[in-house]
This record gives structure tokens, C-alpha cells and sequence, in this order.
């Protein structure tokens, strides 16, 4: 192992040890549980083992057995800065974060404390209960993440993709500006917007880990520049469909780009539920052909959370759009296929345990990545993310800078 596994293991010493002591420090508390007339099953289903007593108030509390790695799994919510109920609402977050060593990923800048993304939305929401009835959402960030997040299936120097915003290793970038109409069950988004496909998503609270998977970086476009529909046929059935400009772009089209977008989303059963997004066509930067996103969730418990993820790209090359003009490569990052599975336990509203375990092949080539990790929130709005991640090629070992990686990143949210 190399130099920083020793302070992998540190760095995971002490979060183990943090979290022990303030496991003991918990023992002792008393947390009210129960109004109701069986308290002690209340007490039960929210992992208590002792009885309680009653307060003068009335009020029945429960001495706590283990109170940082049991107890309640709802707490209380984020204060934001627009109410629920506000008509146009404004938020954002700023996520920064520290990583032993590069993944390849968004986490190419090991060694530093960095700042990943600082970001800020408004939204106005379309709501359709009242008949026809319009919105609209826009957001910008900065941070090392901006690169990734820029149009870079524009031709260089459109819309955000270097035009002039970039400083050094930081980037700005404006990664969604659309308007929406929604009517009944009928919701319409246009303009430039996140992709539908895939688990992961780009912006950090959106997440459980700190890193990302092989195939979402790879094999899933992050936005697009078009139109896009769902409609709800009733609680079950959820259909898309609409019309992309192609894959990551923004406000732009390259080399002719014009691909079908859409999929569907079925609840299969109480606690399993199932998307299929596709897209095909010319899309753009990418070539012409086809991919999807298979997606199954399955809710096991109240605490346990299984998701199984396959991605699938098939196109004739693809373009280098940093080139002036964008260069044509075909027959390289054509054929791309993968499978991600997480597995996660939520311990209490606080505190909550992942892992993800990958296969990603492009171009016959095969890449793993086991990443390990927990969520821990010590108010609302704060979310601390230490994680391990292995990665490796047994074809290519070199293709990996490193093949373990610690890292831990914190987000706020406003």
C-alpha cells in the first residue's frame, strides 16, 4: 500500500474512536417516545430497551440502551431559506471535501482540501392540481466539480463549456435554465435540465457517497438541451418521453445531434420499484446510437435499502470536443456496459451506512470499485461523508493512480 494508507487508517481511527465516545456520551440521555397508551412497544419499535417514567408533564421518556446506534429514524428537518409553501423558492448548498487520491472520477485532485461545489437555485414549481399552470428553474455553481458539470458536449466556447468562467482548477458552471408547464397528470420541462437516467445525480446532496460510480461518469449523460414530458397513467405508471439535442449539451447542437429521450417508472410492488430510461439517436458528442439505464429500488425495511443499477452505451465513436474544431474518434468509447449495487442501514435520523460494489467495462476493458461509507449528520443541514474506496483493473493495473482511497467531504445546505 502506498504512503497514504497510513493515514487512511488514521483518519479512520479517529473517526471510529469519535464515534464510540459519543456513543457512551449517549447512553444516558433521555428521549421522549411515546404520548400513546403502549409505550413500551413504542419504545421497542424505536430500538429503546428500558422502561421509562412519566414526567410531570405527562410526557413518557425512555432512558436510552444505545442512542447513537439505535433509536428514532426521523428527526428534524433542514431549515431552508424559502418556506414549503413560498411560491418561488431560492436554496443551495456548498460541499468541500479532502481525498487521499484520484479516483479518475470528479475526485481528481487528491491531497488537497477542496472545494467541490458552491451552488445556488431559484425554482418557481408548475402545479397541476390547479389546471394549467407554469414554472421554471435555473441554477449555477463554482468548485472543482464545475468542469463536470459545464456542457462539454458543446462545441468548445458555447453556452458555459469553456467560454472564459474557468479559474485554474475551479470552474464555473450553469448546469440547468428551463421553463415548465403542468397540467393534471401532464408535467413538461424545457430547455437545459439533468438527465432522467441513472441513480447518482451531480449535485452533492443528492448522493450517498462522497465519490462517484464508474458507470455514471462513464456511460450516463449528465444534461440536456430539449424538451421533456412525463405523465402519470395512475400511482404504479409513470411515462417519459421527449427530444434531446444530444448528450451534455447545452443550448447547442454538435455534429447534427437530435435523439429520442424517454423510459418508464413502475412501483412493482409495495416496497420495489423499477425505471427504464433510454436515449437514441445522433447524440451529438457521443455518436450515433443507443443507450439505457436499468434501475430497480427496493425498500427491504424501514432501515435497509437495496438498489441495483446496469447501464448500457452502443454508438460508432465519439467527438473531442475540447479540439477546435470537435475531432470524430471512431470506434474508441463506443461499447460500455456496467453494474452498480448499493446496499444501505439507516441506524437513526443521524447516522447511516453504504456500500456500493461496481463492474464497469468500455471498450473490452474491465474496472471494480468497492466503496464503503457512512452518512452522519450532526445537525439538519450539515452531512459528513467519510468513505474507503477500492479500485482496480486486472488487465491494466496501471489504469488506476491509486487503488485505495480514503476521503471525506461535509455539505451544508441552505
Amino acid at each position: 500500500m502506498r504512503s497514504h494508507g497510513r493515514l487512511c487508517c488514521g483518519l479512520a481511527g479517529w473517526i471510529l474512536s469519535a464515534l464510540l465516545v459519543t456513543t457512551a456520551a449517549a447512553q444516558d440521555a433521555e428521549y421522549p417516545i411515546s404520548y400513546g397508551d403502549e409505550p413500551a412497544a413504542a419504545a421497542a419499535d424505536q430500538g429503546y430497551a428500558t422502561a421509562g417514567v412519566e414526567n410531570s408533564g405527562g410526557q413518557i421518556y425512555y432512558r436510552c440502551c444505545s442512542c447513537f446506534l439505535a433509536g428514532p429514524l426521523e428527526g428534524p428537518d433542514p431549515w431552508t431559506l424559502s418556506p414549503e409553501d413560498c411560491p418561488t423558492r431560492v436554496g443551495g448548498w456548498v460541499d468541500m471535501g479532502y481525498h487521499s487520491g484520484s479516483d479518475g472520477l470528479l475526485n481528481n485532485r487528491p491531497g488537497k482540501f477542496n472545494l467541490h461545489q458552491s451552488w445556488l437555485w431559484i425554482e418557481r414549481t408548475a402545479d397541476g392540481e390547479k389546471g394549467l399552470d407554469w414554472g421554471y428553474r435555473a441554477d449555477i455553481m463554482y468548485g472543482i466539480d464545475g468542469y463536470d458539470t459545464q456542457a462539454f458536449g458543446n462545441p468548445a466556447g458555447n453556452w458555459d463549456y469553456l467560454n472564459g468562467w474557468d479559474h485554474g482548477a475551479y470552474a464555473w458552471a450553469m448546469p440547468q435554465l428551463y421553463g415548465t408547464l403542468a397540467s393534471g397528470n401532464l408535467n413538461m420541462k424545457f430547455g437545459h435540465f439533468y438527465t432522467p437516467m441513472g441513480y447518482e445525480v451531480v449535485p452533492s446532496p443528492g448522493n450517498f457517497f462522497y465519490s462517484h460510480a464508474l458507470e455514471w461518469y462513464n456511460s450516463e449523460p449528465f444534461t440536456h438541451t430539449g424538451v421533456l414530458a412525463d405523465y402519470a397513467l395512475n400511482d404504479k405508471v409513470k411515462l417519459y418521453g421527449g427530444w434531446s439535442a444530444g448528450w451534455d449539451t447545452g443550448f447547442d447542437e454538435l455534429a447534427g445531434g437530435n435523439a429520442w429521450l424517454g423510459g418508464v417508472s413502475l412501483q412493482l410492488s409495495e416496497r420495489l420499484a423499477f425505471t427504464y430510461m433510454c436515449m437514441g439517436g445522433n447524440m451529438g458528442w457521443r455518436g450515433d446510437g443507443y443507450n439505457h439505464s436499468l434501475l430497480f429500488d427496493y425498500t427491504i425495511n424501514d432501515r435497509w435499502e437495496y438498489v441495483l443499477e446496469s447501464d448500457l452505451v452502443a454508438t460508432d465513436g465519439y467527438y473531442d470536443t475540447s479540439a477546435i474544431p470537435a475531432q470524430f474518434n471512431a470506434g474508441e468509447n463506443n461499447d460500455q456496459a456496467g453494474i452498480a449495487q448499493y446496499l444501505f442501514y439507516k441506524i437513526n435520523y443521524k447516522l447511516k451506512a453504504g456500500l456500493r460494489a461496481e463492474w464497469w467495462k468500455g471498450d473490452g476493458v474491465s474496472y471494480y470499485e468497492v466503496t464503503y461509507g457512512v452518512n452522519y449528520k450532526p445537525i439538519p443541514n450539515l452531512v459528513l461523508r467519510p468513505e474507503v474506496r477500492h479500485q482496480w483493473c486486472p488487465t491494466a493495473a496501471d489504469d488506476f493512480e491509486d487503488n485505495t482511497v480514503f476521503g471525506i467531504d461535509g455539505y451544508v445546505t441552505f
